[in-house]
């Protein structure tokens, strides 16, 4: 994969569609507000409770005081649990919202950056980002932006009380910022590097895991593992450094606050003996200090859970602003195998050089194309340029007289039959891959495709026939198997073309039979096929010829032309290099 790097247009994009999704719960946001204002000020209940039992109660000795003023203090710390509840529950379901209306896009738009060949950012994991956005929105300390206004409230009593506690709280309170501002400088870069290694080492854990009978097979378990357990160890460090500030700001923020609701009390207690001060306010300022200070606790205990949502939102921003949203197209009627090809050049993304240049062809109905060419050519280039996953820099690709991306990406792909180089199986059952994982597929046609593939009695053969569960290495298939299997995936639901890269790669004899008949079958259909081949057993059903040499279409027509051709080309080289001269 190569990382790309988005425009500031694009990032700019991207921040703006996120905001707009976050905009869709503007009224829940508010609700929230609401209630936290009522939380807030709910939490003067126990200040309030302390000035009236030592100023009214303990005064005037009145039992009955103490009764109604305990029950009224009970129902109103009620109704404070249930708002704080209740604005739980709804950002709960803001960040269920958020994440939601965006699983869809989220989802696309990594899976064709993927398909492309580029990622945003090494970092970058598409839906592990949106649920990072989604746990800062629920997280308790995303409340805390809600109650930190009601602060400088707190604050504000506790100077009513006395100037001298008011200006200890002020300094307190400023002290705790000063951490918070210190500790979201000094752990952002430990926390980005600790995420990264991380995801690293999952990365490579799962690459091993898929790749265990090769390991196994070649002697590489220790290096490997030993591969895995650097990265590991480099996850485990940073992650230990990351922790280790967190907790140590967080440790330092908590004996502060501590500390400063001590020095409250102290203070607090010298003005009462000086009498300017009622012991009742004393401890009521304590109070409203703990209050006042506990959302910049909470921001500087949780700052790791904000910050990995951060990087989320940094992430989204890059994916959705170089990935935009595929507009809708008009619904075409199902076409003809007829293809066209029209000064094509293809650049692999990440790269400068293009790997196809200049190409045009014409393909009709019925029509068999074997590609062929050395290692290097442009064969697989030209076989995902034509399932449109790399898209052409200049030129066009044409399906019926529209060029690919005029199609829905999902209703080209139910035209398109593709077998690529390396065949992956994804996990469910080998129906749910032939049937191209659809959640009500039907089983006529996945029967139909298998036999097309010659796949029908190998798969009968397996413990629970069409319902064996397999995963994405292909569990105990053999590679011609899951080739099969592939085949059938392509032909499944009678595809308009079929592209097939390097199809009898694992292949036996029985294997390459198949496929001959498979290609057979679809031009016997008026469907056609392109065959990016190195066998000739891979093209002997092939009634035209393609042959690409340094991304170059050398020759193209019927295959016993193209076959002269370049056999002329050859012996022509030959004659030059015998007579001494040299090749230009």
């Amino acid at each position: 994969m190569i990382v790309k790097e988005p425009t500031r247009a694009e990032v700019q994009a991207g921040q703006a569609e996120l905001l707009q999704v976050r905009k869709r719960s503007r009224g829940l946001y508010w609700f929230v507000a609401i209630f936290s204002s009522f939380v807030n000020a709910l939490l003067l209940t126990g200040p309030l409770y302390m000035l009236n039992v030592y100023g009214s109660v303990l005064g005037s000795r009145s039992f009955e005081t103490l009764v109604a003023l305990s029950v009224l203090v009970a129902f109103m710390y009620l109704m404070m649990g249930i708002l704080d509840f209740a604005r739980g529950r709804i950002m709960g379901r803001i960040g269920a919202q958020f994440q939601a209306n965006l699983d869809k896009r989220v989802y696309d738009s990594s899976m064709r950056a993927r398909a492309a060949g580029f990622v945003l950012s090494e970092a970058a994991t598409g839906q592990r980002d949106l649920q990072a956005v989604q746990q800062s929105i629920t997280a308790p300390v995303a409340m805390a932006k809600f109650d930190l206004p009601w602060t400088a409230v707190f604050l504000f009593g506790i100077f009513i009380f006395h100037a001298y506690l008011g200006y200890l709280a002020l300094v307190g309170g400023a002290l705790l910022v000063a951490i918070a501002i210190v500790n979201q400088v000094s752990a952002k870069r430990p926390l980005e590097v600790s995420n990264t290694a991380t995801l690293r080492s999952e990365n490579m854990g799962e690459q091993l895991r898929g790749n265990a009978d090769t390991i196994q097979a070649l002697g590489m378990r220790g290096a490997a593992f030993q591969r895995w357990l650097d990265l590991r160890n480099t996850s485990l460090r940073a992650g230990i450094r990351a922790g280790d500030l967190a907790g140590g700001f967080g440790s330092l923020t908590k004996s502060l606050r501590l500390f400063l609701q001590s020095a409250m009390l102290g203070m607090g207690a010298y003005l009462v003996l000086q009498n300017e001060l009622t012991p009742g306010a004393m401890i009521a300022g304590s109070i409203l200090l703990g209050r006042a200070l506990a959302p910049v606790e909470l921001l500087v205990s949780q700052w790791p859970v904000l910050n990995r949502g951060r990087i989320g939102w940094t992430n989204l921003t890059r994916l959705l602003g170089a990935i935009p949203e595929a507009k809708h197209r008009t619904q075409l009627p199902v076409p003809k195998a007829s293809i066209v090809a029209d000064q094509v050049t293809i650049v692999p993304p990440g790269q400068t050089k293009a790997s196809l240049r200049m190409v045009s062809f014409a393909v009709n109905p019925g029509e068999a194309v074997g590609v062929i060419g050395p290692s290097g050519a442009g064969k697989s280039t030209l076989a995902r340029a034509l399932v449109a996953l790399w898209q052409p820099i200049s030129g066009t690709i044409r399906l019926d007289g529209a060029t690919l991306d005029q199609y829905e990406p999902d209703v080209l792909g139910s035209y398109v039959g593709y077998l690529p180089q390396t065949v992956t199986l994804l996990n469910g059952t080998i129906r749910d891959n032939i049937a191209r994982m659809s959640v009500d597929p039907d089983d006529a046609a996945v029967i139909k495709a298998a036999k097309r593939a010659a796949a029908h009695d190998l798969i009968l053969q397996l413990p629970d026939g069409y319902d064996t569960v397999v995963d994405s290495i292909g569990g105990q298939l053999s590679g011609g198997q899951v080739q099969r299997i592939g085949l059938a995936r392509a032909m499944y639901g009678d595809p308009v073309f079929l592209v097939l890269d390097e199809p009898n790669s694992n292949l036996d004899n029985e294997g390459s039979i198949a496929v001959n008949n498979a290609i057979r079958l679809m031009r016997e259909e008026g469907r056609c096929v392109f065959v990016m081949a190195h066998r000739p057993a891979a093209i002997e059903q092939c009634d035209k010829l393609m042959y690409l040499d340094g991304g170059i279409l050398r020759a193209f027509g019927p295959t016993e032309a193209v076959k002269a051709k370049i056999l002329a080309n050859r012996a022509e080289i030959a004659q030059v290099k015998g007579s001494g001269g040299g090749v230009t």
